[in-house]
């Protein structure tokens, strides 16, 4: 390649390091990517025709030898058709997200199901129809009676297919894909742009964040607050009479030519306002410091062009400096350094004083200059940077430049200065949501470990009175490193935990912590990490994340390039935005699901139930299909469109092995089942007589439509209706039209539907097996669907955990079993709805109260000489105890004696203690039975308390106190 070629760069090339200025000279086809992509677009088409040849070809081949022609010449296998099938055979398959995979097993069981039942609903309708047809009635098969019988059979058959049809969720994919569009669409407006949309899923179970400190938690926006200049620490920044003239400009030659000439400050664009940085905020900030001076660095320049530049080292995160050689006009060098504090001044060997002579600067005096300047700024929050310079004398020689270590070394300092840049005025709300929505934030910043500390106090991550662990990169290094220089994953399970702060990291030391993380078992279930990044060599980490950020401002192509979800305004808060969006596809698609399966339990149970009574569906096949597409295509436009509310992140992350289809839900979708069965099936087996109509059932096979049966659609449509607003909550609220006039897409859906829905009953006519109905029936229909609100209040009002035979679904691929005893402590635990919040308070105070009275009659019956003769026997009051009346496990029950164990209860209930919680107890008992703020995980099966059986079991008298408030409650 020609040295011209070397000047050129193609598009789509990646600037590692160092800047510059370039003349574009084509773009899009015209480039050498483009002209690329041109050629590939040719050479498929050519790959077309020639593959159009291939099969004409085939075809001619095949008839000839059907003629008796010569035989088809065979392909070898290792031609190159077969070689590109097997590396298309061979090509990876996309793995599957943690929501996907959980649906498509939920569909396959769905399907399995309805495949199940609608086999089962034709085989019953034909055998009925030959047991009634040749048995009963006793006609003989009659041979032009068959065009009857084969259409009483397709008549079934049709039945079986629309049983089939409505049970498969054939709207589960399209209900993930709109909450996904809908959810990304959204998300740009809150500066989230998604790169790939499953990311916006996984976001929502996130559980740890990594993040950069600058622009991302602060505001970006850099200004030089304090200064040491010699010998004095200037708490403002000094005036320029108290600066020797001779440091002034070397100070002021230093900032113009070390910083990168496309940083600048330009005026503001309002007046009033504050001025404009342009580039690098940290070089903005020795700019504007510059400009304090009452010194202009354009000047400078200008005297000294970009292309006059001798040398130029430029910053990154090994060097943690930027350094800047001229060429001076006797032969000799200058070379300006700017860089961290702490690891430039280990570099210098003098030092500008008072009168602007350079003297020895010591290593009593660089440690004294860190602990009484550099320290105090740092605590404060302030970023410290030393400016420093080197002469390189002709009389030296020509140097190394390649060799650095020499080059930065000998440096004379002329300041520290402390820059400020302030946190973002919102980041402090944004961590607390984060902490309460579960999510821990650790920051991983390449700061001074005091000015990290102090920004992450401000921000919230770290909170007075927890236990944290703040370390350099440096420590971190050594304590997750074996004498061999290995990173061991037990080392990092022992940090990262109580890991908040990581300073002077590298990213290197980011990915190692991100990995770690991840890989760690110490905590079930498995984090799910996401990263910020800026930087190119944040790359690995960003790929590495299940969630990679990077800022769309300060990022280079590299990290976009590596990341998921790019931040268009560099702000956490936006990632607290994506937290929501995540959490509400989750929380879409279960809806979505409520509202489904609740439709699939009674279409097929009527179908079923109906054909197999009847012999013929309550619902005919149009009607059923105008239902699924209620169910599916308009449930999904409506329920995956529901905006995200606050009230998304006052829980924790559901977690990987977390069921699309939960206890409460599960209870929500029998409940509605029972009261729709209940309605249609009095509608169909008593509704003429109810609205003095005929009657619909035992048909002749062409018999026009009836009105009892359009009656019973009617209403089975309303009550769909009613249900889908029901099923906007998923939690047990009672409100569900909380918000509802915030989503006009579901009111738009709800309200349309209904006028359709009309539209069929009014003038559907034969099509839709309907007639007219009159306004009382109209009212009757829309009363009964309206029953299906009221219901679902009487729904909520039962308590979760009263239900243990609920059990919850769609817990997807796991990778290791769980053991269903674990499981269903862990759904108790998760599944609060808001009617066992509202019983708590008193359960809690009766729960305290017999605590307090079985621990008295234990301690009298343990002094009694004489027994009584019930004691020793387990009568079923003494199995009644009080952890029956304990809604959830989340509350324990701790007396002033809490070495005297609780009644056992041998029922094995979710709620029973073990002896390895109350090992868990703290030593110090809760003398006023306040409220304890612990979560312990309780076990269905427990053993034995005590040593002894007997002491462990209370026996009740049926005349005792104890067993009368028992009894009662």
């Amino acid at each position: 390649m020609s040295v011209a070629c070397l000047s050129f760069i193609s598009s789509g090339t990646h600037v590692m390091e160092g800047s510059g200025k370039i003349l574009i000279t084509a773009v899009g086809v015209n480039s050498q990517t483009g002209i690329i992509y041109t050629l590939l677009g040719a050479e498929e088409d050519e790959d077309d025709d020639e593959d159009e040849k291939k099969d004409k070809k085939d075809k001619l081949d095949k008839k000839s030898k059907s003629k008796g022609g010569a035989g088809v010449e065979m392909q070898p296998l290792n031609s190159d058709d077969g070689g590109e099938e097997k590396k298309k055979a061979n090509l990876p398959k996309k793995e599957k997200s943690v929501l996907q995979g959980k649906l498509t097993k939920l569909a396959v069981q769905i399907g399995k199901a309805g495949l199940f039942m609608s086999g089962l609903t034709v085989i019953i309708l034909i055998t009925l129809f030959m047991v009634d047809t040749f048995w009963i009635q006793g006609l003989p098969w009659v041979a032009d009676c068959t065009p009857i019988y084969i259409q009483f059979c397709v008549k079934f058959f049709i039945i079986g297919v629309t049983v089939l049809v409505v049970a498969v969720p054939e709207g589960l994919p399209l209900a993930v894909t709109i909450s996904l569009a809908y959810s990304v669409k959204k998300m740009m407006k809150d500066n989230n742009l998604v790169r790939h949309l499953d990311a916006c899923e996984t976001m929502g179970n996130a559980t740890a964040i990594c993040s950069d400190k600058t622009g991302t938690l602060t505001m970006n926006r850099m200004t030089v607050v304090q200064a040491y200049l010699g010998d004095r620490h200037y708490r403002v920044v000094p005036e320029p009479d108290l600066i020797p003239g001779k440091v002034l400009d070397l100070l002021i030659m230093g900032i113009g030519v070390n910083c990168a000439y496309t940083s600048k400050i330009m005026s503001p664009e309002k007046e009033g306002g504050l001025p404009r940085q342009v580039g690098n905020k940290t070089e903005c900030a020795l700019l504007g410091f510059a400009l304090d001076l009452r010194r202009d660095y354009m000047t400078i320049r200008n005297e000294v062009p970009e292309e006059k530049l001798f040398k130029v080292y430029t910053f990154n995160s090994v060097r943690k400096s930027m350094s800047t050689v001229l060429k001076n006009a006797d032969g000799s060098y200058r070379m300006f350094s700017k860089g961290a504090s702490e690891i430039l001044l280990k570099k210098c060997c003098k030092i500008m004083t008072a009168n602007g002579e350079a003297k020895v600067f010591k290593s009593r005096d660089r440690d004294d200059v860190v602990k009484k300047v550099i320290e105090p700024m740092a605590s404060e929050g302030l970023r410290t940077i030393c400016l420093a310079y080197r002469d390189f004398p002709p009389a030296d020689g020509e140097p190394d430049w390649e060799n650095e270590t020499d080059i930065l070394t000998g440096l004379t300092c002329l300041c520290v200065v402390g820059i400020e840049d302030p946190v973002r005025p919102e980041v402090p709300d944004a961590i607390k949501r984060c902490q309460r929505a579960g999510i821990t934030v650790r920051m991983v910043t390449g700061d001074n470990i005091n000015t990290a500390r102090a920004i992450a106090s401000k921000c919230g991550i770290l909170q007075p009175g927890d236990d944290f662990l703040c370390i350099d990169g440096k420590e971190f290094n050594r304590r997750i490193r074996n004498e061999l220089g290995e990173i061991e994953q037990e080392r990092i399970d022992k940090i990262w935990p109580k890991l908040r702060v990581l300073a002077r990291s590298s990213p290197t030391d980011k990915h190692t912590l991100v990995k770690g993380i991840m890989d760690s078992t110490v905590q079930e279930p498995r984090q799910v990490v996401a990263v910020t990044g800026d930087g190119t060599n944040d790359g690995p980490a960003l790929k590495k994340a299940d969630v990679g950020f990077a800022m769309g401002i300060a990022g280079t192509d590299v990290a976009k390039e590596a990341s998921d979800i790019i931040l268009t305004d560099d702000n956490f808060s936006s990632i607290v935005k994506a937290v929501m969006w995540g959490r509400n596809v989750y929380d879409s698609i279960s809806k979505f699901l409520q509202f489904q399966l609740t439709v699939n339990v009674v279409a097929v149970i009527v179908a079923f139930t109906g054909a197999c009574i009847t012999q013929d569906s309550p619902l005919k096949a149009v009607q059923m299909l105008w239902v699924n597409l209620i169910m599916d295509t308009f449930a999904s436009l409506a329920l995956a469109t529901e905006p995200p509310t606050e009230s998304l992140l006052l829980r924790k992350p559901y977690g990987r092995n977390k069921p699309l289809i939960s206890r409460t839900m599960m209870k929500n979708i029998l409940g509605h089942a029972v009261y729709q069965l209940t309605i249609i099936f009095t509608l169909l087996f008593a509704g003429e007589q109810m609205f003095d109509i005929d009657s619909g059932r035992y048909a002749p096979l062409h018999a026009p439509p009836s009105e009892h049966y359009t009656i019973v659609f009617n209403t089975f449509v309303m009550m769909q209706l009613f249900n889908e607003i029901n099923a906007r909550k998923i939690h047990g609220e009672r409100n569900v039209f909380d918000g509802i006039f915030k989503n006009m897409i579901f009111c738009s859906i709800v309200f349309g539907t209904f006028v359709i829905q009309i539209v069929i009953v009014q003038f559907g006519g034969k099509p839709f097996s309907c007639v007219c109905l009159t306004i009382d029936q109209w009212l009757w229909c829309v009363f009964l669907g309206f029953g299906c609100l009221l219901w679902g209040q009487v729904v909520t009002t039962v308590p979760t955990s009263r239900l243990k035979f609920l059990k919850s679904a769609g817990h997807g691929t796991q990778q290791e079993e769980i053991p269903e005893e674990e499981l269903e402590e862990m759904e108790d635990l998760d599944e609060i709805d808001h009617a066992e919040m509202e019983m708590r308070r008193g359960q809690v105070l009766w729960c305290r109260g017999l605590g307090r009275i079985q621990t008295q009659i234990r301690v009298v019956n343990a002094f009694r000489d004489t027994m009584s003769p019930y004691e020793g026997l387990e009568t079923p009051e003494s199995r009644n105890s009080i952890h029956n009346f304990m809604t959830t496990p989340e509350f324990r029950i701790e007396d002033s004696e809490p070495q005297i164990p609780l009644i056992d209860d041998t029922e094995g209930e979710d709620d029973a203690p073990t002896k390895r919680n109350l090992a868990t107890l703290p030593s110090s008992p809760n003398q006023n039975n306040n409220a304890v703020d612990m979560v312990i995980p309780l076990h269905k099966e427990s053993p034995k308390i005590c040593g002894n059986p007997e002491s462990a079991v209370l026996p009740a008298c049926p005349g005792s106190p104890l067993n009368s408030l028992e009894t009662s409650l």
